[in-house]
């Protein structure tokens, strides 16, 4: 026990600690709300609030930029003994390709080229994906880059890990990348086992340094699979079981991926390799094909993160959102939009477009479904149709904008994925694969209940108080 002799000069010391990181946070949050409810808690309840600011309250990753730009260093020189022409090639011919005026505003929020001739399957669900994703691993020559936010160590990880073995001593290069905050329960020994034999694995971690050795605020939630530079993977999926729908108060689990061929799979090893890089201050093995096939769609690869000077996963779907003129659709597990979003949304509506939000009707973090549902009822107030997928959790994060325009990935429409998760996003110009995810979410709608404006009635005043405490902490969240 400290005595009062102490105890008057601690608190001082951490009410002016209070004082200093509420200034920082007025500073460095970059929405309003979150600088006022950090800086008004930290000055009135510095004990309670300081240490959770030094883990959550930072926005910015400012070592990851310096990181950033060392790996595009190395990468310019590795670039220099490939022969990287046929991916330029496919940029000039983007700019030339129809529908490129689609995606003009995501292009230099992206910082990648908008490429032409790629070929993109949609993968519905957990068996699929992982059933392509498997597939592709095992034909593998050359080398392997997976990227998972979570991978854990049951039946589905215990798959993974013997394939990737098997490919490595083959002779595949095979890198493995997870987010260390995401995987906290992957065991030791899982790692070691794949690092005995010959797999090189990683932990993305947000801690290097003084400055960020408290903070767990930022995390690597992209999902890429990169084969041989040929044949790509990205969506919402990770690897456990539950993915599968084997987790019984979430199943049956409803997620998306997508298969990608053609130039745009060098995007995902580039984004990739900057999160290796981040990891091991080394590049991996980056290779592309000698040819590529001369038709196909127009993709962008959309990578975000606390690094980027703006907030590139915000202003995505902003620019999505605005860019619809007869629909926009989007699926998402949560629903915690900022003003920005929730003002395109009600525009959206009064320009007469078709603006729909599907979204679980189970929860699996209660805090964010609970913030989640107030948010949908104000936007049905507003006219936004909003629906809850019944048969199990809904974790996919497709978007569908118009009848050409749709996109895949691993980003929410959340403040998390907006500000603080390093996500990724590929979208398509092609009327044909618009037309399979219209179908896809044709049958998701079918299988969901219509949110009414009189849904409100039936929450009781304690659950209206929660949801409005959530939703007062959900620029935190």
């Amino acid at each position: 026990m400290l005595s009062s002799h102490y105890l008057g000069p601690l608190l001082v010391i951490v009410q002016i600690l209070g004082v200093v990181a509420a200034i920082h946070a007025v500073f460095t949050v970059r929405t309003a709300q979150g600088a006022i409810a950090w800086a008004t808690s930290l000055v009135f309840m510095p004990l309670l609030t300081l240490l959770p600011y030094l883990a959550f309250g930072r926005r910015r990753f400012d070592a990851y930029i310096d990181a950033r730009r060392e790996a595009n260093d190395e990468m310019r020189r590795a670039a220099a003994e490939l022969d990287w022409r046929p991916w330029i090639e496919e940029a000039k011919a983007a700019r030339e390709a129809d529908g490129y005026k689609e995606l003009k505003a995501m292009v230099g929020l992206a910082r990648m080229p908008t490429l032409a001739n790629n070929q993109v399957r949609l993968l519905v669900d957990g068996k699929a994906s992982f059933a392509a994703i498997f597939d592709a691993l095992a034909a593998a020559q050359k080398v392997v880059l997976l990227q998972f936010f979570i991978v854990r160590d049951d039946h589905l990880g215990q798959r993974l890990a013997q394939i990737l073995l098997e490919r490595a001593a083959a002779g595949v290069e095979v890198f493995l990348l997870y987010d260390a905050i995401g995987s906290h329960g992957l065991p030791a020994r899982y790692i070691e086992r794949l690092r005995q034999g010959g797999v090189q694995v990683q932990a993305f971690r947000t801690g290097h340094g003084m400055l960020n050795r408290f903070q767990v605020n930022f995390r690597n939630h992209r999902k890429i699979v990169a084969v041989d530079g040929e044949r790509g993977f990205l969506g919402g999926l990770n690897v456990g079981v539950e993915y599968l729908g084997e987790n019984p108060r979430l199943s049956p689990w409803r997620d998306t991926f997508v298969e990608l061929r053609g130039p745009a799979v060098a995007c995902l090893q580039e984004c990739f390799a900057e999160d290796w890089f981040w990891a091991t201050r080394d590049l991996p093995t980056l290779i592309l094909p000698e040819s590529y096939d001369s038709s196909g769609m127009l993709c962008q690869v959309v990578p975000s993160g606390p690094a980027d000077p703006q907030e590139t996963c915000l202003l995505f779907f902003i620019e999505s959102i605005n860019a619809a003129r007869e629909r926009i659709w989007i699926s998402s597990p949560y629903f915690v939009p900022d003003e920005a979003v929730s003002a395109a949304l009600r525009l959206a509506v009064l320009r007469g477009v078709d603006v729909r939000i599907l979204l679980p009707s189970r929860p699996d973090h209660r805090t964010v479904f609970a913030a989640s549902t107030l948010y949908a009822l104000d936007a049905v107030r507003a006219g936004v149709r909003v629906f809850r997928y019944q048969p199990g959790f809904l974790h996919q994060k497709v978007v569908l904008i118009d009848r050409d325009s749709a996109a895949v990935g691993s980003a929410n429409l959340d403040n998390r994925s907006f500000r603080l998760n390093f996500e990724i996003m590929l979208i398509t110009v092609d009327e044909g694969f618009a037309a399979e995810v219209e179908s896809m979410l044709e049958v998701d709608f079918a299988q969901s209940l219509e949110v009414r404006i009189e849904d409100r009635k039936s929450i009781h005043r304690l659950q209206q108080l929660g949801m409005r405490v959530a939703r007062l902490v959900s620029p935190l969240l």
